[in-house]
C-alpha cells in the first residue's frame, strides 16, 4: 500500500491510500479525487489521467511505453515529467509520491 498525494491545479491536496497493484488513476477514481477523469478506463487511450511526477520519483514510477508517449503527445501542458496515471501501478516503493494535475485533462 502506498499513500499517493494528488495535487489539483489549484493546489488542493488529496492524500490517498492506494493498494499495491492498483493504478494511480484507479486509486484516484475510487477515492473521488477531482481532476482525474480516466475516460478510457485505464487503457492508455485518452490521456484524461495526465499527471506530473514529482522530481526524484521518475525511476520508481518506471519508464513510459511507446503507447503512453504517443497518448501524452495529445495532452495539453505536456512536460518532461508527464505520465498517464493509468500506467503507474501503486506499490510500497511509491509511498509518499506526489503527483500534480494539469489545469485541464481535455
Amino acid at each position: 500500500m502506498a499513500t499517493i498525494t494528488y495535487v489539483e491545479f489549484n493546489g488542493t491536496q488529496h492524500p490517498v491510500a492506494v493498494a499495491d497493484g492498483v493504478s494511480l488513476m484507479e486509486g484516484a477514481l475510487q477515492n473521488g479525487v477531482p481532476g482525474i477523469d480516466g475516460d478510457c478506463g485505464g487503457n492508455a487511450a485518452c490521456a484524461t489521467c495526465h499527471v506530473y511526477i514529482a522530481e526524484g520519483w521518475e525511476a520508481k514510477t518506471g519508464s513510459k511505453s511507446e503507447l503512453e508517449a504517443e497518448m501524452l503527445d495529445l495532452a495539453e501542458g505536456l512536460q518532461a515529467n508527464s505520465r498517464l496515471a493509468c500506467q503507474i501501478m501503486a506499490s510500497a516503493d511509491l509511498d509518499g509520491l506526489v503527483v500534480h494535475m494539469p489545469a485541464t485533462q481535455h
